[in-house]
């Protein structure tokens, strides 16, 4: 599991994921790149992905940082899997968030699933940067809105 910000010094590790047949990923690599950038260390699956490989990626590469990237409409499904998926390997720790043409009444829904922040179209990077450098290595600390 992902170590405490106290304990690890190392750089936060991101797995950025595009679920399903969304094959639009022009989005998903500005973010691996903006995060990238700013010091941490960016899996990116790829497109076409299921839930079950996004989570072998969070396992394998002990992610503190899970961004799911959805253009296709198809969010909630993946997002309510993945959250599962997510607790039932323990990795409740893992920051997860998600961001794409997601309407923000799907925001509450993906919540509610286990995603703690959304990021729509035209969020400036630096504010999603900010948000995974606060709240990666302590989920806990994310205040209930």
């Amino acid at each position: 599991m992902a170590n405490s910000p106290a304990t690890n010094s190392a750089p936060l590790k991101v797995v950025v994921a595009k679920p399903g047949l969304d094959g639009h990923d022009r989005g998903a690599k500005v973010v691996a790149r903006a995060l990238r950038d700013s010091g941490m260390e960016v899996v990116y699956t790829g497109i076409y992905q299921t839930p079950e490989s996004i989570m072998r990626a969070v396992i394998q590469e002990d992610a503190d940082v899970l961004g799911l990237s959805s253009l296709s409409g198809a969010h909630l499904d993946y997002a309510e899997e993945l959250g599962q998926l997510l607790r039932a390997n323990d990795r409740a720790d893992v920051l997860f968030v998600a961001g794409g043409t997601i309407p923000p009444e799907d925001a509450v829904k993906l919540k509610e699933y286990g995603v703690h922040e959304v990021f729509g179209p035209g969020t400036p990077t630096t504010v999603l940067v900010e948000y995974v450098t606060t709240y990666a290595r302590n989920v806990s600390a994310i205040p209930v809105q």
